[in-house]
């Protein structure tokens, strides 16, 4: 059986004429897509037209709630309470559903962005809080996060993880990310991002800051759209992980696919 991980892009991240990234090109390359939900990117207009090229693609649809932060554009800390995130997050999630059912799709997964995210796979009052807005809004809705808490708490309510990798970003020894706020926390070279990548879905293994390799489980790989080279990037990632025979598939397909083998 060939290998299989999802690739999913963060899209739809402008705001009203400000563009982030070229969402169409990246959607060419991707299985899944983590849509802005209006809170640290992302409007109407935008959500639905992001919303409509995914289904034009035929790429699966995920939400991406983040902190209200367009300033900052969620990746400052925010001191809310658990209660805040929850219905931050529902509200979010579905904000976006909407979209999604207008056009006849439905919702496969939520990913939360940037330091929402971060904080969700180390600070268990947050990673509940998330996984009861998940469980509230859809049961059947995948969550991607890293191993930690966030992992944890879904399981915790029956509902399906799916784990994410990054290949662009510095990994601590413990397995968490190196903050954006530190050198080198951010890898740009389109050529190491493909190799990380290739080796954290072929052998499940990252190198962390430290040089020491880490076990990793990969479901889903994260490509960055908000930089310069991000469509050179994940040309380049899709383009090593096929020639190392690893298949393309939506979360959703992994997980079944894995559940199957271990059933």
């Amino acid at each position: 059986m060939n290998r299989m991980v999802d690739l999913v892009a963060d899209v739809g991240e402008g705001f009203g004429d400000y563009r982030i990234s070229d969402d169409a090109s990246l959607l060419e390359l991707v299985s899944s897509a983590n849509v802005a939900c209006g809170f640290h990117a992302g409007d109407p207009r935008i959500m639905d037209t992001t919303v409509a090229r995914c289904i034009a693609q035929g790429v699966s649809i995920g939400a991406h709630p983040g902190f209200p932060d367009l300033v900052g554009f969620g990746r400052r800390a925010m001191d809310l309470t658990a209660e805040e995130v929850r219905t931050d997050v529902l509200y979010q999630i579905g904000a976006l559903s909407a979209f999604v059912r207008s056009r006849g799709a439905t919702l496969a997964h939520v990913a939360p962005h940037g330091r929402l995210g971060n904080l969700s796979w180390t600070k268990p009052s947050y990673a509940d809080a998330i996984a009861d807005a998940v469980l509230a809004f859809d049961p059947s809705l995948i969550v991607l996060s890293q191993e930690g808490e966030l992992a944890r708490a879904a399981r915790e309510r029956g509902l399906k993880v799916g784990i994410l990798g990054i290949g662009d970003r510095a990994y601590r020894d413990d397995g968490t990310l190196v903050p954006r706020t530190e050198h080198g926390a951010v890898i740009h070279d389109p050529q190491e991002v493909a190799a990380r990548t290739v080796r954290m879905v072929t052998e499940g293994l990252i190198e962390s800051v430290s040089g020491t390799d880490l076990p990793v489980t990969v479901d889903t790989v994260l490509l960055h759209g908000d930089n310069p080279a991000a469509l050179t990037v994940a040309r380049q990632v899709r383009s090593e992980l096929e020639v190392a025979g690893v298949e393309i598939r939506p979360v959703a397909a992994i997980l079944k696919s894995r559940a199957q083998v271990h059933s």
